[in-house]
Formats: structure tokens, sequence, C-alpha cells
């Protein structure tokens, strides 16, 4: 059979070794009339009794790495509060880039609308300056987070709903953390979650690093919340708006029956990254979800373009110290020649599969092949290059394809 991603990497194997080939199912998202009609029911019956009397209000959203149809909601979300009182002067937008780069405005354009561009003020966090402490949660995580929460008395946070490395699942609270929250903070739940294997993290609805989330939410007066599950293209699936810890949950449920796909192990399993495909960064979560497929001394290959190379903020951090296990990288933190605790994490997410569990060859146009071999990857030219080496590795040994590698769940029987 023929195998193809994007449109820089194909290759032909037996059909005989593929053992499986997972995807998320092919369900269609809906058409925007419909998706607003759904959005303005649920904000009419659980959002306009909590804005009135409500003076300033904050919207959360999330970047263009992510594919939340944000120019779908917003004008509902405005109209909203429009109706409540609340003019568009007294409305602001921070885009929770956590910690990626701000937006073009071109990109803004097209993640919010042009019309929302021009009518309503839109800022972007900086995870370094413009933080505020606000004490700690219950279970000792630092909380600090962009000092416009106290700015304003009501915050909305608007985003999706996949299978997610760090948290379980994105959506819910993780809007505010990592979106708007300091280094410190989202240093500490990330290299939590660091000390956890993928399998207990990853698709978990209820876990350790999610209710750290929670909490940082709640002390920053995230009080509901807008999320969508995308289909492949990125178009809404369903919408789900509420309270944010039980409307986070029910999505996160829902997202478990779109994502979620029974599986087979394999010694190969050759993965993408759409639709996290803009860096490293990013593209890791293909290989978060090959993880839970790949067997014990096995070979994981990534497929990304990685269009803006490794990663825009901790790139050279990256390239650096290069993926590692976790007691290497433990190490380092303990002896302080590594402190941030959020390329910490990321280094031991990917590490624990390329480093403790098996080996990973990359396939990627925007990564070259000395930066690969720095990040830990054997780099290869295509496909087939790639597939010869993992054979000459382990042998010629059955397949596992994944394909929609960021936002993948598989589930081993």
């Amino acid at each position: 059979m023929k195998i193809e991603y994007y449109d820089f990497a194909q290759a032909t194997v037996p059909d005989d070794r593929v053992k499986a080939i997972l995807e998320p199912q092919h369900i269609s998202g809906i058409e925007l009339n419909e998706f607003d009609l759904q959005l303005r029911k649920l904000l009419q019956e659980k959002l306009v009794d909590k804005l009135r009397g409500v003076k300033k209000l904050l919207l959360l959203i999330d970047d263009i790495t992510r594919q939340t149809p944000v120019s779908w909601i917003l004008p509902a979300v405005i109209d909203t509060a429009n109706y409540c009182g609340i003019d568009d002067s007294s409305i602001t937008i921070l885009v929770a880039t956590g910690t990626h780069r701000s937006m073009t405005l071109s990109e803004q354009i097209r993640k919010c609308g042009e019309s929302i561009v021009k009518r309503i003020k839109i800022i972007f966090h900086n995870y370094k300056e413009d933080v505020v402490e606000l004490g700690t949660t219950p279970k000792g995580t630092k909380i600090v987070v962009n000092k416009l929460v106290l700015e304003h008395d009501f915050v909305i946070g608007i985003g999706m709903v996949v299978p997610h490395r760090v948290a379980g699942f994105s959506g819910g609270g993780k809007i505010v953390q990592p979106g708007i929250s300091g280094e410190e903070t989202t240093g500490q739940t990330h290299w939590l979650s660091a000390q956890f294997e993928g399998r207990e993290i990853l698709g978990k609805v209820e876990n350790p690093v999610r209710e750290e989330i929670e909490a940082v939410a709640a002390a920053a007066g995230l009080r509901f919340i807008i999320n969508v599950l995308p289909d492949r293209n990125g178009r809404p699936i369903r919408v789900f708006a509420g309270d944010p810890l039980s409307t986070f949950k029910e999505a996160a449920e829902f997202a478990k029956k779109v994502y979620g796909v029974i599986a087979k192990s394999s010694k190969i399993v050759i993965t993408d990254s759409y639709p996290a495909d803009i860096e490293m960064w990013q593209a890791s979560k293909g290989i978060y979800s090959a993880d839970l497929v790949l067997e014990k001394d096995g070979v994981l290959i990534l497929v990304s373009p990685c269009t803006e190379g490794v990663g825009a903020e901790f790139g050279n951090l990256m390239i650096r110290y290069g993926y590692r296990g976790y007691q290497d990288v433990k190490f380092l933190i303990e002896t302080g020649e590594l402190k941030n605790l959020i390329v910490a994490a990321h280094l031991v997410h990917v590490g624990r599969v390329i480093k403790d569990k098996g080996i990973g060859i990359l396939v990627s146009p925007g990564i070259s092949s000395d930066i690969g071999k720095k990040l830990g990857f054997v780099p290869a030219k295509n496909l087939d290059e790639a597939i010869k080496m993992a054979e000459v590795l382990v042998g010629p040994q059955d397949f596992v394809i994944c394909k929609c590698g960021g936002e993948l769940l598989p589930i081993i029987e």
C-alpha cells in the first residue's frame, strides 16, 4: 500500500506488513449557520444571567496554533455581551499565547475575523511581563497570571478540546494555564506532567496535572468557557458552553469518542503531527500519540513540515540540550544547569519516547539533518529512507500507521 503524508512524504510498503492504520473518526463539522444557532441558544440559556451587571468583560482566546474557530464564536459572544449592556469599549480580547509568539495582523484577522479586529481591543499575553501573583493552589503550585484578570469582573475562556500530553485534554482551564500564566506556574505544571509516562496522562480526563490547571484557572476568575471539538479541517463538530469544570469534563468525554481509536502496538510506528505542524515544539504531539502504540525498543518515524523550524521561543535551548530521558533532565535541573522547567518538561516528554523507550527518526523539510541530530533524532531525507533505517534497526517488523497524529488518541485493548 502507499503511505502519503502532506506533499513531501510518500512510501510504498507491503499490504501484509501494515498491522493497523489509526486515525480519528471521519466526522464532518457543522456549517457556520447551524453552529451560530447552537451557540447563541447556549449563550442565551447559560450566559445571559451571568453577565447582567458586569462592567468589564475579558475574553481569552487561543492562538493560530490551535484550530478553534474563534471567528465563528466571537460575534455571538460579543452580541450577547452587548445585549447585557456591555459595550465594545468594555470588552478586551486577551490572546492566550502561553509561551508562543504573538500573531501577525493577517493571522489575527484569520483567527478573529476582520470586523472583530477593528471593533475590539486585542492584547497578547506576555508570560514574562504583565503578570501578577495570586498565591498558590492547595497543592503548592504558584499562581502567576496576566494582571488583566484583576481589571475585569468576568472572564470567559474560548478554546478547543483534543487529547493533550501535558493535561490529558486541551480545553477548559488550559486557556488560563498555560494560556495566560507566568513562567513559574507553567513550569511547575509541565514538570509535574513530565514525571508521568504518556499513557498515564494523555487522554485522561482526570489527572494530577489537570487538577492543578483547573485550580489556577479558578483562582484567576475563569467563570465561563466555550469549547469546541474540531474536525480534521478545523470545523467544529460540536460546541459546549457553561461553567468551566463541568463543561470541560463533558466535552472531554465526548472527545474520547471522536479522537479515540482501538489500537494495536508495534515495533515500528509511523506518524505525522497534523494539525500541529508549525514547529517541533508543536509537532511533538505526533510523538505523544504514537508513543501509546510503540513497543519497547521500537522505532518511531515522525513526519512533519515544521515550517517555522524547532521553536520560536525555546528553540535554542531545545537544540542545546536535545531530547533526553527523565533521569538525565532531572539531573540537569538538580545541578542547576537547566533552570527552565517548561523546556525541561518538553525535553522529557519527547525524550521518554525516543531515548528511554526507543529510537526516533525524523522526516522534516523544516529541520536540517544537523539540527535533527542535535535534537536526538535520526534524520532521514524521505519516508522511504526512514522505513529502511527502521528495518535495519529492528528488522522487518509490521507497521502501525498513525494519521492526524496531533489529535489522535490510540487506545490499546
